[in-house]
Order: structure tokens, then C-alpha cells, then sequence
């Protein structure tokens, strides 16, 4: 008999003002954090999270303003970085975690990396210099037709212009060397070849 891949459960770590919430899967192994984009929420890496299985102990967790965890009145990165790194080190996995950055939440894991132990940051559809001043120009850069039919359900972005207004700080403060190309959600085009590749990082 094979043994069952774990099962998601849902948590709630801070105060009102700060709760984030995240879903989990597997009690051991290494972290592995999955971070969203702008607009979507943690659902966007059940897929993923799931073809996972035992290997690691899976954390997807919404960003503040999205999903279920609290809206704040201050969007800075490093304060946010910080948080997340005291929900890592709470779960007392002793391990690094690997990072994983869709969007906009790229800039978030590489803030992490600079500052934390971490194995490893990968980066999905790493968005411009400059935040879309509105919410269809942000989501034109979304190329949803590679994803298929069963998966779009996972990738249902708000229509909130002062929520994608409020992470503005994230950018401008550095410019980076790279080609944006269009998001193709890579993680839900291909869960399983995505889940294959991550395992490499663990």
C-alpha cells in the first residue's frame, strides 16, 4: 500500500491587524513557501502543492490584503519579509526553506533570501520595475489561455485597483537586468512537471 500524499490544512498566524494565512501540507522535511502574485491568492499553488506529496512540509500563504489574511495599513517589504520569517521559524523544521515567487511576490522571496537562511528562491513570471497603474493593464501581462480549462479555476484575480495601488512600495526602489516575458503560469500550465523541477531544489 502506497502511503497518502498529506492533507491540506489551513492556518492563521499574527494578530488581526497582521494574520496571514496559509495552507500546509506535510509535518517534516523542508520548508517550501509558495507566494502568489498580486490580485491571485494561495489557492494558485494547490496543484503544485499537492503533487508534492510527502517530501516536504508545504506552506501556500495569502499575501496581506488578498485571500484571507488581513488587509494592513503599511505594505512595507521588509516588514513583511520579517513576518514571514517568523512563520517559518515557528513551525521549528530546523531547515532553510526554498522560496518560490510568482509575480510581484518574486521581489518578496529575493528580499527573504537577502536577509534569511534559504536553500533556494525560484521566480515565476518576475513582474516589471514599475507596478501597472491599473488593474487590466496588470492583467493583460496574464497569458490564462496556456493554462488549462481544470486549472483556471485557481487563478481568479481581484479586480482591485486599490490593492494592487497599495504594494507600490514594493517597486522603483531597484532596477533589475532581466526580460520581462509574459506570465504563462507555468505552475498551473504543467503542476506536475512544475512539482518535478522543485523537488531538485529540495
Amino acid at each position: 500500500m502506497h502511503p497518502q500524499a498529506p492533507r491540506r490544512t489551513t492556518h492563521a498566524y499574527g494578530t488581526p491587524v497582521n494574520r496571514l494565512v496559509y495552507d500546509r501540507w506535510g509535518q517534516f522535511g523542508r520548508p517550501v513557501v509558495l507566494l502568489h502574485g498580486l490580485l491571485y491568492d494561495r489557492t494558485m499553488w494547490w496543484p503544485v502543492a499537492a503533487e508534492l506529496g510527502n517530501t516536504c512540509s508545504v506552506l501556500a500563504v495569502d499575501l496581506p490584503g488578498h485571500g484571507e489574511s488581513a488587509p494592513r495599513g503599511d505594505y512595507d517589504l521588509s516588514i513583511l519579509t520579517s513576518d514571514l520569517a517568523v512563520l517559518i521559524n515557528r513551525l521549528d523544521l530546523h531547515r532553510a526553506p526554498v522560496l518560490v515567487g510568482h509575480g510581484e511576490s518574486a521581489l518578496l522571496a529575493e528580499a527573504f533570501a537577502a536577509e534569511y537562511a534559504t536553500k533556494a528562491v525560484l521566480t515565476v513570471d518576475e513582474p516589471p520595475d514599475d507596478l501597472p497603474e491599473t488593474v487590466e493593464q496588470h492583467l493583460a501581462t496574464a497569458d490564462l489561455d496556456a493554462v488549462p480549462e481544470p486549472y483556471r479555476q485557481f487563478a481568479v484575480p481581484r479586480r482591485d485597483v486599490a490593492l494592487l495601488h497599495s504594494y507600490r512600495s514594493w517597486f522603483g526602489k531597484k532596477k533589475r537586468d532581466r526580460t520581462v516575458s509574459r506570465a504563462g503560469f507555468p505552475h498551473l500550465s504543467a503542476p506536475v512537471s512544475f512539482a518535478t523541477n522543485l523537488r531538485s531544489l529540495i
